[in-house]
């Protein structure tokens, strides 16, 4: 179950679900004539359907804009990415639900403010749920390797892990016999990775510790350079907590 939680769209759902049961029992923007089960089957459906649509614009809006350092800018383009479409749901929900009848056109554009009023915070609260300290994990006490080796490649069986790059849905992994991809998250790779010394650096990224070469830093970032050439980048959210953490 704890695993289960830590999932963005599973956050995201849940979020979508409070956040419209909110607006169905508070009768958000003219809602309160209806009955409460009619608000309910309005309000519900929409924000789940918008949460699920800010997966796709997240996915987008993250080639561009790192969103870790610069919270708020990520916040206003994912708000105005997802409102457009979220617009035209809602506007064609309430005319067939509230109106029973076909969506005029004409109404459109004055749906597109309280859709935005309503997807700026949900965005706001779905990009800090996904700050958080990095995890680290640790050598194990005994000799037993960390359960995650037991997923290299049989070419990279008997390597020395680097670090594991999030692509998608797959992990790179970099070792000292060269590197290989495996169908895996890094979110569920974290965990098995307990045994090693090493951290996330970066939300795509886990390091081992003792693979860093050297450490850049400039204008507020950093970098690690790996013994093998590999760059791997620390985010800002990340950087205090490695740098107190002994890793530069």
């Amino acid at each position: 179950m704890a695993s289960l939680l830590e999932r963005p769209w599973v956050r995201g759902l849940g979020v979508s679900i409070v956040a419209g049961g909110f607006l169905a029992f508070s009768g958000a923007f003219g809602s309160i004539g209806a009955p409460l089960w009619w608000r309910l089957l309005y309000w519900i459906p929409l924000i789940i359907a918008g949460g699920f649509w800010s997966q796709i614009c997240s996915r987008i809006v993250e080639q561009f804009i790192d969103t870790e350092a610069r919270p708020w800018v990520g916040i206003a383009a994912l708000s105005l990415l997802m409102s457009v479409p979220v617009t035209i749901m809602v506007w064609a929900a309430t005319a067939l639900l509230f109106w029973q009848r076909i969506p005029q056109w004409h109404a459109l554009p004055d749906y597109f403010l309280p859709v935005l009023a309503v997807v700026l915070p949900l965005c706001a609260i779905n990009v800090f749920l996904e700050r958080r300290q990095p995890v680290e994990t640790h050598a194990a006490p005994s000799h037993a390797p960390a359960r995650f080796l037991q997923r290299l490649p049989a070419k990279l069986r008997n390597s020395r892990l680097l670090a594991v790059q999030s692509e998608d849905h797959y992990l790179r992994l970099y070792t000292d016999l060269g590197s290989d991809l495996i169908l895996m998250r890094l979110s569920d790779a974290l965990e098995e990775l307990d045994g090693l010394e090493g951290a996330q650096t970066h939300r795509s990224w886990w390091v081992a510790k003792d693979a860093v070469a050297h450490v850049s830093r400039g204008d507020g970032r950093a970098s690690l350079t790996l013994f093998d050439g590999t760059i791997a980048p620390v985010s800002r959210r990340y950087a205090r907590a490695l740098r107190e953490a002994g890793w530069w």
